[in-house]
Parts: structure tokens; sequence; C-alpha cells
């Protein structure tokens, strides 16, 4: 029995060598290559870049006051529609002092003259109708008279445009009422009832009552490199994708590129800006971020192939052609790609059998 066992015991060890000397064996073999093979076809070729960039309004404004002030009440609010000449906020008016006191003068001064000329004229008009005087003279009269009420109600009215920033003559187009520049939607109202804002002036920007812009007229603003831009033109179709807006895209069309410059970590770059068009279901909010896919050149019925069955020395680049021996080494000219296929120029037909890349198999 023991015989028995030593005997098996020397057969699996036998067995294990054996089997892991086949093994060791068959890796050491070289492996055979096997190459993909590929036809040259006709096709289209087109070479596009991505831009990054924002939709925004064409038509954005800042509505601000033509007085300073302190807002009294805001009737609009960011998201609601206003028209063109629309109340959005009412001010109260901080007068300066100086001019206020000034008006406050110069009504009294109006109120004396005023007295004084309403005098004369109720004296004159008794001698005149009693024939005592010249009706020249009744006539210079009346005039003062006039003239002195049509300066007492200039006093008054301006008093109220100091005091009040409207006077009652005129309270339609009163400067304490914000009105919108524009129809469009209100984009942002940063100001609140008790705010204190400025008017522009050399000095000063004011202070941004309100943001109005078209929503229905949107562009496409981006950056393009030094490199491509030359490729530009005006009209150029551009397909807009929105990050916000998954599965969505808008046509474009190319309508301005910058004839200047920036510099932005080294890099010049152009702005360009595109028109979209968007469907009337689709809401687009301002300041979007979005890609611009812009075809820089295009090649039409051309012969394409693969660019991975391209080989290279030096400035020379050529293929492996099937021949009546395998495969041979053949010059091409090459044009456009677009990242995976590549236009022969020169070089190959769409009889030839072109070896691709290597796909190794161990047998």
């Amino acid at each position: 029995m023991k015989k028995f066992f030593r005997i098996l015991m020397i057969v699996v060890v036998a067995a294990a060598f054996v089997g892991t000397f086949a093994y060791l064996f068959k890796r050491s073999q070289p492996k055979e290559i096997v190459y993909e093979e590929l036809t040259p076809e006709m096709g289209t070729i087109s070479k596009s870049t991505v831009v990054t960039g924002k939709i925004q309004p064409r038509d954005e404004v800042n509505v601000k006051p033509q007085i300073n002030g302190i807002v009294a009440e805001v009737y609009k609010k960011a998201g609601e529609m206003v028209q063109q000449n629309e109340v959005i906020a009412k001010l109260k008016v901080i007068p300066d002092m100086n001019q206020l006191s000034s008006a406050q003068s110069r009504v009294r001064l109006s109120e004396v003259n005023l007295k004084q000329a309403q005098v004369n004229y109720d004296r004159e008009k008794k001698l005149f109708d009693q024939q005592l005087v010249s009706a020249e003279s009744f006539e210079k009269v009346s005039q003062a008279l006039k003239q002195a009420q049509e300066e007492h109600s200039i006093a008054k009215e301006t008093l109220e445009i100091v005091r009040d920033g409207v006077s009652s003559a005129n309270k339609s187009g009163s400067t304490t009422l914000i009105r919108s520049t524009i129809s469009g939607l209100i984009l942002d109202v940063p100001v609140k009832v008790g705010n204190s804002v400025t008017m522009s002036n050399t000095f000063n920007d004011g202070t941004t009552i309100a943001t109005v812009a078209n929503m229905d007229d949107l562009i496409f603003d981006g950056n393009i490199d030094e490199t491509e831009v030359g490729m530009l033109h005006i009209g150029l179709p551009v397909r807009i994708t929105v990050g916000a807006l998954k599965d969505l895209s808008f046509d474009a069309a190319l309508e301005y590129i910058a004839p200047k410059a920036t510099v932005s970590g080294g890099t010049n770059l152009f702005e360009i800006k595109a028109s979209v068009q968007v469907p009337g279901d689709v809401t687009i909010r301002s300041g979007y971020s979005a890609n611009a896919e812009i075809e820089l050149q295009r090649a039409e019925n051309v012969l394409t192939i693969e660019e991975s069955a391209l080989q290279f020395e030096g400035e020379d680049t050529f293929v492996y052609v099937m021949g009546a021996e395998g495969y041979e080494k053949r010059p091409v000219v090459t044009g456009l790609s677009d990242g995976v296929k590549i236009e022969i120029k020169e070089g190959l037909s769409t009889s030839d059998k072109v070896r691709g890349p290597q796909i190794i198999n161990s047998k």
C-alpha cells in the first residue's frame, strides 16, 4: 500500500511539472500580431472648435434716477415684465438746504413784488377809468403786473421742484418716478424702500434702481483663440448648447468678431458674438453658461481614412497598403482632419486595403 501511494505521488508531481513546463513554453512563444484592415472611402470631413461663453440679452440697461433721494416705494420686482415708461419705483427727494433756502427767498420776494404790482395796477386802473392817464401808461402797469404774476408762479414751481422733486404743474413728468427706459424683463431690483440713491454725474455712476433686458433677443458672448479666429467670418453658422438645459441645442449665426485681442493667461483671445434663435417654449435665463460649436473648415466628397492608419517619419507621412507580397509602405498627402478621419489628397484609392491599428492575439 505504501508503495502505491509513493508511485501516485510521483505521478502527480511529474504531471504538475509537465503542465507547468508546457504553460511556460506556450507563454514564451511570440504572439501573432493581427492588423485591422481599413478601406478608404469617400466622405465629408469638417473641423470644428468649441468656444465657451455665456448667453445674455442684447439689450440690457440699468435704470438710474435723475435726482438724489430716498426710495419711497418699489412697484416692481425681479422676474416681472415691464413696459417702456412704466413706473418701477418712486423717490422721496432730499432737498439741498442752500437751494431750498434760495428758492424760499425767491418766493417771498416774488410775493412782495406781486403785491406792489397789484397795488400799482389797481390805482392806475381807477385813473384810467376816469380818463386821467393815458392808455400807454395803463398798459405799462398791466404788463408789470403780468410779469410779477409769472415770476411768482415760476418761483413757487422752483420751490416745489427743489423741495419735492416735482411741481404741481408737471406731475406726469416727475423725476421722482423712476420709469423703465425699455420694455422687457426685470432681471434685478437691487434697492429697497428706505435706501438712499444718487443720480449719475461726472464723478459718480449713480445708483441702479433696476436692471431691465429684452429676453426675446439673445446673443452668445465668448472668446476664441487667435490661432482659430482667422478661420471665422460673419454669418458663420453656430450650434449653441446650454449646460443647464440638457439635450437642447440652438442655432445661431456669428455676427461680431472683435478687431482687437484681449490677453488672458498669456493667451490672445478675441471676443465673438452670435445671435441665438431660441424656441418660444424654452426659457433662457441671463448669464447661462454655454458652448458654441463652430465649423471652421469643411471638405466634401473627398477620400478619407481613419487617422490611426497613418505612420510618420520626420516630415513624411505614409501608410501600409496590401500588395502582392503583403503590406507595402506607400507615401500619402493628407488634408483636413477631424481628429478621427483624415482627408487623403494623394496616394490612395477606394480599392486599396490599408493596414490599420494592431490587434494582438495569442494562440
